[in-house]
C-alpha cells in the first residue's frame, strides 16, 4: 500500500469519526432540549440532561465540557432551524404585503408550537448579560435573526430596527403564551404585523 492510499484511508476514518461524533452531539442536544424546556437554563443540571439522554454523566462530558457548552450548542441548532423555517415561509412570494403576512404568521405559529424553545433563547440572551461565555453565540444568533429580516427590509439599519420591533412584540406574545394567556394565531399575526410597521 502506498503512502497516498494510507493517507486517504486515515483521512476517511478521521472524517467518519468526526461525522459520528457530530451526529451523537445532535442526538444529545435533542435530549438536552427536552430537559432545558422543562427547567430552563438555571435549574437544569448536567445530571438532569444525562438522565434525559439515558447516558452517564461521564459520557456526556466526553461530548460537552460543561452545561454552558451544551446549552450554546442546543440554542445554535434550534435557532438555525427557526431561521430556516421563517425564511421558507416567504419563499416564492413576491407581493410585499403577502410577504409580511406570511412572515408574521410563521413567527406567530412558532410561539404556539415552540414556546419552550424560545424561552431558552431569551434565557441564554439574559445570561449573556452576566456571563461573557454566552456573548459570542448571542451575537452570532442575533446577526442571523437580523439577516432573517431580508424579505421585509434591505438596508442594514432598517433590518436592525425591524428586528428590535419584532423582538419586543414577539417576547411579549411569548410571555402571554407561557403564562397561560395565549393569544389566537390571527391576533398574534396582527400584533407582529403592527410591529413591522
Amino acid at each position: 500500500m502506498n503512502d497516498m492510499t494510507q493517507t486517504g484511508k486515515l483521512a476517511d476514518r478521521k472524517a467518519n469519526k468526526a461525522r459520528k461524533r457530530e451526529n451523537r452531539k445532535r442526538e444529545i442536544a435533542q435530549s438536552a432540549i427536552s430537559a432545558l424546556k422543562l427547567y430552563g437554563y438555571a435549574r437544569t443540571t448536567l445530571r438532569d440532561i444525562a438522565s434525559q439522554s439515558e447516558m452517564s454523566l461521564g459520557s456526556l462530558h466526553y461530548y460537552f465540557e460543561d452545561k454552558d457548552e451544551l446549552l450554546i450548542y442546543c440554542v445554535r441548532q434550534y435557532k438555525s432551524e427557526f431561521a430556516r423555517t421563517i425564511s421558507a415561509s416567504v419563499s416564492g412570494i413576491s407581493n410585499p404585503d403577502r410577504i409580511k403576512t406570511a412572515f408574521c404568521t410563521a413567527l406567530a405559529e412558532t410561539i404556539s408550537t415552540e414556546a419552550e424553545l424560545h424561552r431558552l433563547w431569551y434565557d441564554i440572551r439574559n445570561q449573556a448579560l452576566f456571563d461573557q461565555a454566552f456573548v459570542p453565540v448571542v451575537d452570532e444568533i442575533e446577526e442571523q435573526l437580523i439577516e432573517m429580516m431580508n424579505p421585509i427590509a434591505s438596508e442594514r439599519k432598517a433590518k436592525e430596527l425591524l428586528y428590535l420591533r419584532f423582538d419586543g412584540a414577539f417576547r411579549y406574545l411569548l410571555q402571554l403564551s407561557v403564562s397561560g394567556r395565549p393569544r389566537e394565531l390571527g391576533e398574534m399575526t396582527e400584533v407582529l404585523k403592527a410591529a413591522a410597521g
